[in-house]
């Protein structure tokens, strides 16, 4: 017995999803069904280990940005609009597609 259920009344359950959904649909609902099982029980270890470890404080505000200064000075990448390959500052076309930048 799964959840106070019976072998009848999960066959009769079987038969209405096959009857709803197809058997064609019947492996996606199944992949689906499966995944989110998987990222439940992710889910749930995770939250555990972090109760374990106390509230957790935010400190985005506090995030401080240093430059160095030889990338001040450095061109930026150029990045393709058509692939978004990451190309040299002084290139003309893209390296991977040849679009022109």
């Amino acid at each position: 017995m799964i959840l106070g259920l019976g072998i009848p009344e999960l066959l009769i359950i079987l038969v209405v999803i096959l009857i709803i959904f197809g058997p064609k649909n019947l492996p996606k609902i199944g992949s689906a069904l499966g995944k989110t099982v998987k990222n439940v029980r992710e889910g749930m270890e995770d939250g555990g280990d972090e109760k374990s470890e106390g509230p957790v404080e935010s400190h985005d505000d506090a995030v401080e940005v240093v430059e160095d200064e030889d990338d001040a000075d450095a061109p930026e990448d150029v990045f393709c609009s058509k692939c978004g390959t990451k190309n040299e500052a002084g290139a003309d076309f893209c390296s991977k597609c040849g679009a022109k930048l």
